[in-house]
């Protein structure tokens, strides 16, 4: 009897073994995309501001000491050429100055004029002639320049050629010396777009690299052209300078800008953004469809451009690349694709 009872165990046990369906090995339901090769160009991406070229930017200087009288120019306005910018009236040192001048030159032409008379009646010399028209030369010489600084009355300094103010260090009532700085200009046809690179990535610019400028806030972008790259680093900023060419009459002079600087070009596979994972220490990987198993690879990101990236690894040339639904994936687990239309693949 009790072999009996062991032996229908037995057979109820293997009856409901086969009564229960094998159960299936776990799969995921990705979106694949073959794997290609190609170039995105090589960028670098710098902050900067808008401002006069070296060579366009002039400083306009006091030509001696005097009073500013009268400013006709604000900060950040354009003006014409030979528009008037401001008015100064000669200190009481230059005053007497031009006074002094203009007594010794009438002394000279009367001496002049006298040394001509007795050099007829031979009671000078040739010499002595000669001696009198120099003086009166030299006179001459200092009251023009005493004139030409405005020595004589006010004196009104104007623009040299149609520019922008780019910035105003002087007020009426204001007593300055000789050369002291009143306003800069800055020609508006010569701007330049003025960034700071790290070194690292420095090096890779060089004059004539173009650059996609787009200001702050905007998306309307314009193009440019490297013109400088510094050969040392700002101690302020720890940056190397760099100037980049803009368009005529589409920047303001202050406004801040982004220039995105192609380099060149870099080589490798391109893929979706999507398509990048980071593993628990921060390294970059994507993953692969090798005969509808999931294999993990670990890549490095050369660069990227929109929504692409470009990668270099070992990957398989001939996998296909899960683009949705990799992050749910682990070395080795099985995978369904779906379409582009969201249908899986029978």
């Amino acid at each position: 009897m009790k072999q009996r009872s062991v032996l229908a165990l037995v057979y109820c046990a293997l009856l409901l073994a086969a009564a229960t369906p094998a159960r299936s090995e776990p799969s995921v339901l990705v979106q694949t995309a073959p794997l290609q090769k190609g170039s995105l160009p090589r960028i670098v991406t710098a902050y900067g501001s808008v401002q006069g070229s070296s060579s366009s930017r002039q400083t306009i200087m006091a030509p001696l000491a005097a009073t500013v009288s009268e400013v006709y120019v604000r900060q950040g306005e354009a003006v014409a050429k030979d528009a008037p910018l401001v008015q100064l009236m000669p200190s009481p040192k230059a005053a007497s100055d031009y006074a002094q001048a203009q007594s010794a030159l009438h002394n000279a032409t009367d001496l002049k004029e006298r040394t001509q008379k007795m050099l007829k009646q031979h009671l000078a010399t040739a010499q002595q002639l000669a001696d009198a028209k120099k003086s009166e030369a030299d006179a001459k010489a200092t009251l023009t320049a005493l004139q030409t600084q405005g020595a004589g009355g006010p004196n009104v300094l104007k623009a040299p050629a149609s520019a922008i103010v780019t910035a105003l260090s002087t007020n009426p009532g204001a007593i300055v010396a000789e050369g002291a700085p009143l306003l800069e200009l800055a020609q508006t046809h010569a701007l330049v777009l003025t960034v700071g690179v790290v070194p690292a990535k420095a090096a890779d610019l060089a004059p004539g690299n173009e650059a996609t400028i787009t200001p702050i806030g905007e998306k309307q972008s314009a193009t440019g052209k490297v013109l400088l790259r510094g050969s040392v680093v700002d101690a302020a900023t720890g940056l190397v300078p760099v100037e980049i060419a803009l368009p005529d009459e589409n920047f303001f002079p202050g406004e801040m800008a982004e220039a995105a600087i192609t380099t060149g070009e870099l080589q490798g596979y391109i893929v979706p953004h999507a398509a990048l994972l980071v593993d628990d220490k921060g390294a970059p990987y994507v993953v692969q469809d090798i005969g509808g198993t999931a294999k993990k690879v670990d890549v490095q990101v050369l660069g990227g451009r929109g929504d692409q990236n470009i990668i270099d690894g070992q990957l398989d040339p001939s996998a296909p690349l899960v683009v949705s639904g990799n992050y749910q994936l682990e070395d080795g687990m099985k995978v369904r694709t779906v379409d582009p239309d969201g249908k899986a693949a029978p």
